[in-house]
């Protein structure tokens, strides 16, 4: 754990913990044309004020300490009573232009905010709050457009006692980031409304759900395709359905291929009944037909997919056991053939391969290893990350960057979500469902949704040379609705992800759909 103790410091500090922060004086520091002492190794242990910034509130809650990310020393706010502190650098003489400010950060959470920023640089402030890690340093990034040729930088605590964060390492550049992928699974919405779902807005007027997400800045839609599903629901006609709702309100099309009559990931990999007799030459045309089949017939209503995953989750493999990855050359040929499908219909839809768990690097690193040994095709890199399963925000960040770098291809988050409450809406169990398998720091309350999903699109946002492409949340629109449970073959099987929706028990889309304006 790194909880500085600052017991002496806390008794000195100023009386000020009622001081808002939110309009801050005329800069005390000289002001500087790069930013000064980003590593904080200008100073030793317990400099007050570090060389180069200023500080503004309850500023014995701003220190130096030894234990930096990369050198001695790094920047800690904490006190063992309430407080609110920021320490800022101010910048002039910038050429006008965009900026990217880049920190490695920790922090123990609990805090009423708790961010870095960039403001008063002649464009609107831009912020990124500091995700709850406090055991790993994670990077993070927040990029503003410069018109004054000035801009201050600041790390901003609105704590309670005990509170802490650590930061070092910040760099000031030339250029800006953001995601090109703010998405959601939606698989379960024609199923949903056939059963008499509903959706709302937050207001709680009922309203098309593809809409409501679209209004609060989703761009991108992900469904998923079976070939014969027992309930006739995630097959093509749906799918083409759908589909033509989500490009008219202007979102791009991902279609996940499952090569499954049913739910296909790591555990599970069975192929459709009407293949399951044939050779593997045959499932090598049974992919690329079906595969085809459902993207020309996208491409002819109009609504072309941009994005194609060629199998879901297959760590290990998929089709089994044909394709299994006991056999990484028949693997390779069954992935070719849905690469060489989804280029023939349209060689602009990008071609993605998807694997679980982010936080599992050593299985990626092995898995596009062996791709590329075996010259599987592909343009995109899809990760699920559920941090209840995948391990800390720090080991799925080294997993997408090593990736990026790696492999050279853009890396995105296919999957991840998480829980706004912990109970049922309907009478089977939760996936999810004790405060013991959450996230430390991230409750069961919508706002956590928030902060996880914001975490989340920052480790990817921060993924070098702008090779993060972006996050789809699982699933927003799979809400408690009777007839629409987990097994296509069950009409009473029940949902047990209700409590990870992007709509609450009373249909209102919740205030965590704010994620999707992330930069």
């Amino acid at each position: 754990m790194f909880h500085p103790r600052r017991t002496l410091r806390a008794l000195l500090l100023p009386l000020l913990a009622g001081l808002a922060l939110t309009a801050l004086p005329a800069p005390t520091a000289t002001a500087a044309s790069t930013l000064t002492n980003g590593g904080f190794e200008s100073d030793a242990t317990g400099a007050a004020v570090p060389a180069g910034w200023s500080e503004y509130g309850d500023t014995g809650a701003s220190y130096t300490e030894s234990g930096g990310h990369s050198g001695s020393y790094r920047l800690t706010h904490y006190s063992a009573t309430a407080y609110k502190v920021e320490t800022y650098q101010y910048l002039s003489g910038l050429a006008n232009g965009t900026y990217t400010l880049t920190a490695w950060v920790r922090s123990g959470g609990g805090q009423n905010a708790a961010h870095l920023a960039l403001k008063n640089c002649g464009s609107a402030e831009q912020r990124t709050d500091l995700p709850v890690s406090s055991s790993s340093w994670v990077r993070i990034v927040t990029s503003v457009a410069v018109t004054g040729n000035q801009c201050t930088i600041s790390v901003t605590s609105d704590a309670n006692a005990g509170n802490w964060i650590n930061v070092d390492d910040l760099t000031l550049t030339s250029g800006s980031t953001g995601l090109a992928v703010k998405g959601a699974d939606i698989s379960s919405l024609a199923k949903s409304e056939a059963k008499g779902g509903v959706y709302r807005t937050s207001s709680g007027a009922t309203g098309d759900a593809v809409t409501i997400l679209r209004n609060a800045g989703m761009n991108y839609a992900r469904l998923k395709v079976w070939v014969d599903p027992a309930d006739g629901y995630n097959d093509k006609a749906h799918v083409l359905a759908v589909a033509k709702r989500a490009k008219a309100s202007g979102m791009k099309l991902l279609v996940d291929f499952h090569y499954s009559d049913t739910w296909a990931d790591p555990g599970k990999q069975t192929k459709p009944a009407a293949w399951a007799a044939h050779s593997y030459s045959q499932l090598k045309t049974d992919v690329y037909n079906h595969t085809h089949d459902v993207l020309n017939a996208l491409k002819a209503q109009g609504t072309t997919a941009d994005m194609v995953q060629i199998g879901n989750e297959i760590n290990g493999g998929m089709l089994w056991s044909e394709g299994s990855t006991d056999n990484w050359s028949q693997l390779a040929g069954l992935l070719n053939s849905g690469y060489s499908a989804a280029k023939a219909v349209s060689s602009g839809t990008q071609v993605a391969l998807h694997l679980a768990n982010a936080g599992d690097g050593g299985t990626v690193r092995w898995w596009f290893d062996n791709a590329r040994t075996y010259g599987i095709g592909y343009d995109l890199i899809g990760l699920s990350y559920y941090g209840y399963w995948h391990g800390s925000l720090a080991a799925a960040q080294a997993t997408l960057d090593d990736t990026a770098a790696r492999y050279g291809k853009p890396v995105f988050v296919a999957e991840t979500a998480y829980p706004f409450r912990l109970d049922s809406d309907d009478a089977l169990p939760n996936q999810i469902d004790t405060t013991g398998e959450l996230v430390t720091g991230y409750p069961a309350t919508p706002a956590g949704q928030l902060a996880w999903m914001n975490a989340v699109a920052g480790l990817v946002e921060a993924v070098p040379g702008g090779r993060g492409l972006g996050v789809f949340y699982w699933e927003a629109t799979w809400t408690a609705v009777t007839g629409n449970g987990w097994d296509p073959a069950d009409p009473s099987s029940g949902n047990g992800w209700e409590n990870q929706a992007l709509f609450g028990f009373d249909d209102r889309a919740l205030a965590s759909m704010a994620w999707f304006s992330h930069r």
